[in-house]
């Protein structure tokens, strides 16, 4: 056997030995498999996990922006005309966070915490300075008292004598600082005399800056990676009591600051938010991409703030059977001490036309009030996220208040926020190189069968190469006389001579 010939035969049994082993890991996912299970073990919440840090104090920047509907003809408005709110911001923070107190529990299955926030004015990113521009808006404390006392005849007569002593009327003129961080409200502090339990400065704001919202219960997500972030508890309860029903008394999903890894289109992703005393979901609605980093963006879709018409799953929402409000609004007065307020995406952005057509200066815009998660699905690492939600006062007759009898009833908008955070440069290049290893190891059986495929290539060359010799051999390689004119051989006849073709 020729040195050739040891060649091909050499590169065959590689080749066929290269891809018979590489498609059968492509078809197994043996690599792809290995390196997810590598990925859940990792991406859990214990001490020393690549995760756990960055949980606690979370690196990229989040900012928190303040947007106010100023309100242009309050006295047109309560003699009956149609509300006119010019919006004016933002009035931009930045946001720090942590998580206090951090311990393990129950055998590093679950892990609990508490969430502070500490706001910073920017003034750069700005339109103004809160401490001096003023906003006229709804005079939310009034509005609670009222709601508080109506059914009362004397105590709504009461109420009202206070009002008119002390000078307050259904809306108001402050700062920005002072409707954000609080105020001392002459009526809520008359108030407060008699009845303790009341506070009697008033901020949307208030008690919310360097504070905590309640202790968190979170799995670690060490026994199934599904349950990474997911919260148990939230203030020692697994239950909310707010509502009507179970399913909207759930607590389920995380708190919207870690999801888990290998995440799914078709999946929904719960979050918990105890500022709606509620649990949402999101739906993925199309592939994006945040500093080279690919991602899954999540959007809230209109059921979750539907009405009970629209989406029968949303009656346990409804305060009473006579106060269910239409899409895109949710009551929170269970968990907001008896107040009005009603919560919704900025502008009525996903409701009903009708609040939109009610309040003049209302533009709904899906670019500049939807709210999403872009999150990296192998990772669950959140890239870019805008969490946006409104503030608003249900305006109606009370009796007992004559100042309220020229109103119809309306959904009255105060304020928006817009809490946004992307990725910072640092984390995103460790995210992107742990994509890179992932990518690389998944897709290793792919390099082996790619050699296979080059070496097929060779052996098929090394073949051809091999065939057109042999036949080029046979070729220069025939029979021929001796000479032009055939010899006779009087003994063995004709006498043929091998000799290459051309001239003797």
């Amino acid at each position: 056997m020729t040195r050739r010939s040891c060649a091909i035969y050499a590169v065959g049994i590689v080749c066929a030995s290269l891809l018979f082993v590489g498609i059968g890991l492509v078809v197994a996912q043996v690599f792809r498999t290995l390196m997810h299970n590598r990925l859940k073990k990792e991406i859990v919440l214990v001490e020393g996990s690549r995760v756990f840090e960055s949980w606690k104090t979370p690196p990229p920047p989040v900012y928190m922006e303040y947007f106010f509907f100023n309100v242009t003809n309050v006295d047109a408005f309560l003699e009956g005309a149609k509300p006119e709110v010019k919006q004016v911001g933002p009035y931009t923070y930045r946001e720090y966070r942590y998580k206090d107190n951090v311990s393990m529990v129950e055998n590093n299955r679950m892990v609990s915490a508490y969430n502070i926030k500490s706001f910073v004015f920017l003034r750069e990113k700005s339109v103004g300075d809160p401490a001096v521009d003023n906003i006229t808006t709804v005079n939310i404390p009034a509005w609670a008292v009222m709601n508080k006392v109506k059914g009362s005849f004397w105590k709504a007569s009461m109420v009202a004598i206070w009002m008119n002593s002390y000078g307050s009327g259904l809306f108001t003129t402050r700062t920005v600082d002072e409707l954000l961080w609080g105020y001392e409200d002459p009526l809520l502090a008359r108030v407060a005399s008699t009845n303790p339990e009341v506070e009697k400065v008033f901020g949307l704001m208030y008690k919310k800056n360097g504070t905590n919202n309640g202790e968190f219960v979170y799995h670690t997500g060490v026994e199934n990676y599904m349950d990474y972030g997911r919260v148990e508890t939230w203030k020692g309860q697994s239950q909310l009591t707010f509502w009507a029903s179970n399913q909207s008394n759930s607590i389920n999903g995380s708190d919207g600051s870690a999801f888990h890894p290998l995440l799914n289109k078709n999946e929904r992703i719960y979050i918990f938010t105890p500022d709606l005393c509620r649990s949402i979901h999101m739906e993925f609605e199309k592939d994006v991409e945040v500093n080279g980093i690919p991602a899954y963006r999540f959007t809230p879709p209109r059921s979750v703030f539907a009405s009970k018409e629209e989406n029968p799953a949303n009656e346990g929402f409804c305060v009473t059977p006579q106060e269910c409000l239409g899409t895109g609004l949710l009551k929170v007065s269970p968990c907001r001490k008896g107040a009005p307020v009603v919560a919704s995406f900025p502008h009525f952005y996903l409701g009903d036309p009708k609040y939109v057509a009610a309040i003049k200066g209302l533009s709904p815009q899906r670019q500049h009030h939807q709210t999403f998660l872009d999150l990296n699905p192998t990772t669950g690492v959140i890239v870019r996220a805008n969490k946006r939600a409104q503030i608003n006062i249900l305006l109606s007759r009370i009796s007992g208040f004559p100042k309220t009898r020229s109103l119809n009833e309306t959904i009255f908008p105060v304020m928006f926020l817009n809490e946004s955070v992307v990725i910072d440069d640092v984390s995103a290049a460790r995210v992107y190189k742990l994509l890179l290893i992932v990518t690389l190891v998944s897709n290793f059986p792919l390099i082996i069968v790619g050699l296979g495929a080059i070496l097929l290539a060779v052996l098929i060359i090394l073949l051809v190469r091999a065939h057109k010799q042999k036949t080029s051999t046979e070729e220069d390689t025939s029979y021929s006389p001796v000479s032009d004119k055939e010899k006779e051989d009087p003994q063995n006849g004709t006498y043929i001579g091998l000799s290459p073709k051309g001239d003797p």
